[in-house]
């Protein structure tokens, strides 16, 4: 994947990057090794880079990586302690009957599926505040915060409440949000030989981060949405509004 680095940069300081980050990127290198991840491009201009957090790699949004040994602890203490705020966006399918609500419910490895995790007693400790902001007639318009950072937490979660984020292959259908759903009569252009979806990933954006930094600074950041989820975001609301 191409990408000029500075044009994602939310803000940068001696201590720390901060990255609005691309869906489809890695955030540091998997086990293949087959794929560049943001780190390593950020290795590229950087003598040292240490990992502070991580997303997955459909999940776009806000990530921070330490560039010293100091601020790295100091980052990392933090999300340990639970002293960070962390806020995402996206959408999941259906409409919840409570609009707002905490998931605590313990999330360990999957005993079966390689990869995955799921709601277990004997779990690690997991919890998420959840708010519908908006719904239309197949989804609504999400916003979480995750108060504990365990791998696949939001999605997990969603899966558990019966309502998985979309295009999620892992937890949910897997299937893209195409206009010709969403649209009545819809027809392809005449360059088009099948239609495209307008979302095709796991419908999930890290939007807005809240620290300290080692200087005793609070750093509030904010990450605007990327184009497929404001596209969507957009169509849905268009078709809402027009609905009698």
């Amino acid at each position: 994947m191409l990408l000029k680095i500075e044009e994602q940069v939310l803000l940068e300081t001696d201590d720390f990057i901060a990255i609005n980050k691309p869906p489809g990127l890695l955030s540091i290198q998997d086990r293949a090794g087959k794929e560049t991840s943001l780190k390593q491009i950020l290795q590229q201009r950087f003598e040292n880079i240490f990992t502070v957090h991580r997303l997955d790699k459909e999940t776009s949004g806000i990530i921070v990586f330490a560039k010293h040994e100091e601020a790295h602890k100091h980052l990392s203490q933090q999300f340990e302690k639970r002293q960070t705020v962390k806020i995402y966006n996206g959408f999941v399918l259906g409409i919840s009957a409570e609009k707002k609500g905490v998931i605590n419910e313990p999330i360990a490895e999957h005993p079966v599926k390689k990869g995955s995790m799921t709601v277990h007693k004997k779990g690690k400790e997991s919890i998420t505040n959840y708010e519908a902001l908006d719904s239309f007639r197949f989804y609504s318009w999400m916003q979480f915060q995750i108060l504990t950072g365990r791998t696949h937490q939001i999605r997990v979660h969603m899966k558990h409440l019966g309502h998985p984020i979309v295009c999620d292959v892992l937890y949910g259908d897997g299937k893209p949000i195409l206009m010709s759903q969403l649209k009545y009569r819809y027809n392809l252009s005449k360059s088009e030989e099948e239609e495209r979806p307008i979302l095709n990933r796991v419908a999930l954006h890290a939007s807005e981060f809240k620290f300290v930094d080692i200087h005793g600074k609070n750093v509030e950041l904010k990450a605007p949405l990327p184009k497929d989820l404001k596209a969507t975001l957009n169509q849905l609301q268009k078709i809402k509004n027009k609905l009698p």
